[in-house]
């Protein structure tokens, strides 16, 4: 490889017009003089050149190009072996995109320039839509560091923000300083704005602290921290506010986050958040985020080894309950032993084993809550998979064995044994196949499936009325669920009989050329042949030899209009127990509607969730070339006065976008919430945001991208300037 020239050794050329020296040893150039070296180039109409010092003077549009940045001046002195300099009135572009002017210009090396009475801008207009004007500015190319004095942001000629002192970077790279204050109005908060200050204190770490003063509660401190090494990554961070002005008292959050590969298989980490009270997500969410029904924070830590084909894991967690909720339990700890080794012979064999102790926190009296204890668990199974082009079928046997050691002590008499076990054989075969045609699909060439599917799972009967109810709730009835061993997921303190089979029956359009799917349509139910026998505390038990008709449909109608169905149908009661119906129109970029309805009939167990009767519209849609609406709504159907629930509307977005010339768009969005049944909360943010330079007023845009589907930035992209575009 060959070694790089230093500047002393680099070659300088030189040329013009016309070429004179004169006894004291200097180059008189004139008419398109230039001297060029391999990184610098210096040309204008004059130049007089001293081979003894290097020195350079030049008039007559003198311009230096160097690194990618440019200099233009009627005149400049400049040294070409130290790279100190002076331009008189300069232009300067910067490689990062920026350009201005100054009434002077001084360079002390190849790396650092200072210009006084400065007017810069990034915004690549013929008019600029914004510019920074500072009585003085120091610019660090190697350190990638501006300093600007006296400096006034101008937005169409508008002063709209000032600072004595302003740092900025000069290229798209990460830089210690301000960072633009958000600011915005909530019902909750007041007036609220954000200062943060960002610490780039290594390529592999960084922090930001930051200033919250609030109208209604009072200054907020807050800062969070970022590392990542080769072999682990976290973050920590928190707030702290004294005296809160509404409640008297201090307010604080904190939340680390750690994950850690300690090699030779080996791993750990720990996730730990805490808060001051139950109602400060309530009071203090970010903005633009609902974090208000939050309801318990994880305080767990976790070390685990893996190998091929093994895994085992211990895990320590316990909970932050938030809200006059029963907490969920501690799991003090939780060790698991999982294995697998697929395609043995054609055999796959899995085993998982855990072993938990599980612990629920007193009430404030000191009263048990529910049944502590132990639970202990193994399940190995093995399949058989047989797969074929148009058709797999997959045999599996499985003995899953449970233990429980369970206390209980306000009640000696209680339904719960000291000791509880369970062994459970599990048997199931699922089939299928797959059928193709060539059809059409609207006019156009597509190829049709037809799939069905059957699956057949048999679990024998074992009372299971006095063992606890850790951390199992009732599956919702689904396509996935159907095809599954258990119709209880997270635990195992529940494993229902079953002698039952699903059927199923699917069907898709496909693209004849690129194999798009444009259409799908499927239909199944499960078919009992025995009750149900097993259940939840509460839950009432299935005696119907067959279940609701599961129905799932899509189609891509058009290239911009699109669909989906899910629906579950009651025989019985010939009514619909769950529908979700989702709309789509998008037609060109930035411009898109969403529908939907979903509904849940309310559950007649304690296990099930909350039903649901909601509709949806959400969009983005311009209304002239440069203007365009955003928003959202959610209103619920739900009436259940008993639980002060009414009909209302749960959250609602509404905001302008407008989309400047080439470098600005502005926003304004309003946004309210339901907090809770009887709270909302209101909020309003705006958004100014400059391309090249940054954003001014809270951001918005990541409340728009998770409510709004298919929301794109409207914001004009400034092109990057090429390393070469102004090589000469």
């Amino acid at each position: 490889m060959p070694n790089r020239a230093t500047e002393d050794e680099m070659p300088m050329y030189l040329g013009g017009e016309e070429m004179t020296a004169n006894p004291e040893g200097e180059l008189i150039i004139q008419g398109k003089g230039v001297v060029r070296r391999a990184d610098a180039v210096l040309s204008a109409g004059y130049l007089r050149y001293d081979d003894r010092t290097g020195q350079i003077d030049a008039r007559i549009n003198a311009r230096l190009v160097q690194d990618g940045n440019v200099v233009v001046g009627p005149s400049m002195r400049y040294n070409v072996d130290s790279d100190e300099g002076e331009v008189e009135s300069p232009e300067f572009w910067l490689s990062s995109g920026g350009s201005g002017t100054g009434s002077k210009a001084v360079m002390t090396n190849r790396n650092e320039m200072t210009i006084d009475d400065v007017t810069y801008t990034a915004c690549p207009c013929p008019e600029p839509a914004w510019w920074i004007t500072a009585s003085e500015v120091e610019l660090n190319y190697e350190d990638n560091e501006g300093q600007a004095w006296g400096s006034v942001l101008y937005f169409k000629g508008v002063p709209i923000l000032a600072s004595p002192y302003l740092n900025f970077p000069i290229r798209k790279e990460r830089k210690s300083g301000f960072l633009a204050p958000t600011f915005g109005i909530t019902s909750q908060s007041g007036f609220d704005v954000t200062l943060p200050y960002y610490l780039n204190l290594a390529p592999n770490y960084d922090a930001t602290v930051q200033l919250r003063p609030m109208s209604k509660r009072g200054l907020q401190l807050g800062g969070d921290f970022r590392y990542l090494g080769e072999s682990y990554a976290g973050t920590f961070g928190g707030t702290y506010l004294e005296k809160d002005r509404e409640l008297g008292r201090d307010r604080w959050f904190y939340s680390t986050q750690h994950s850690q590969n300690l090699g030779a298989g080996f791993f750990g980490g720990w996730n730990i958040s805490g808060v001051s009270d139950d109602d400060y997500f309530k009071d203090f969410s970010v903005l633009a985020v609902n974090e208000a029904t939050t309801t318990f924070l994880p305080r767990s830590g976790w070390l685990g080894w893996a190998n091929k084909y093994w895994n085992a894991r211990v895990d320590y967690s316990t909970f932050q309950t938030l809200g006059d909720i029963t907490p969920q339990y501690n799991t003090v700890p939780a060790l698991t032993l999982n294995g697998s080794h697929y395609n043995w012979g054609g055999f796959d064999i899995v085993m998982d084993n855990s072993a938990i102790w599980f612990d629920r926190p007193k009430d404030d009296f000191g009263k048990q809550l529910g049944p502590n204890g132990q639970r202990f668990v193994s399940y190995p199974s093995i399949s058989f998979p047989i797969v074929q082009p148009g058709f797999f079928i997959k045999p599996k046997a499985g003995l899953h064995m449970t233990r429980y050691e369970t206390t209980w002590e306000p009640d000696a008499s209680s339904q719960f044994k000291p000791s509880n076990n369970r062994v459970l054989p599990i048997i199931s075969v699922d089939a299928g196949m797959t059928f193709e045609r060539d059809a059409s699909f609207f006019g156009h060439d597509a190829v049709q499936t037809l799939e069905p599917r059957v699956y057949y799972l048999n679990v024998p009967y074992r009372d299971q009325s006095n063992f606890p109810v850790y951390d199992t709730t009732l599956s919702d009835f689904s396509f996935s669920q159907a095809f599954q061993e258990n119709i209880y997921t997270g635990g195992w303190d529940r494993i229902a009989n079953a002698n039952q089979l699903t059927v199923a029956l699917g069907s898709r359009y496909l693209h004849a050329v690129t194999g798009q799917e444009r259409a799908f349509f499927a239909v199944g139910q499960r078919f009992y042949f025995e009750d149900q026998r097993v259940t939840l505390p509460g839950e009432v038990p299935r005696t119907n030899v067959e279940s609701e008709y599961l129905i799932s449909a899509a189609a891509n109608l058009t290239d911009t209009l699109s669909t989906t169905l899910d629906l579950q149908y009651n025989p019985y009661d010939n009514s619909w127990d769950r529908a979700q119906i989702v709309a789509r129109f998008n037609p060109k970029r930035a411009a898109a509607i969403t529908a939907s309805y979903r509904f849940q009939r309310n559950p007649t167990g304690l296990y099930q969730p909350q039903g649901q009767d909601q509709v949806s519209v959400s969009f983005q849609w311009p209304l002239t070339s440069q203007l365009y609406s955003v928003g959202r709504v959610d209103y619920s159907l739900l009436n259940e006065p008993q639980e002060q629930i009414y009909p209302r509307v749960t959250q609602a977005i509404a905001g302008l976008e407008y989309r400047g010339d080439c470098c600005w768009a502005a926003r304004v969005v309003y946004q309210r919430y339901a907090i809770d049944p009887t709270q909302v909360n209101n909020a309003i943010f705006f958004q100014l945001e400059l391309a090249g330079l940054g954003a001014l007023g809270q951001d918005p845009l990541s409340l728009l991208g998770r409510s709004i589907p298919d929301y794109q930035n409207i914001t004009p992209t400034v092109a990057p300037v090429g390393k070469f575009e102004r090589y000469e």
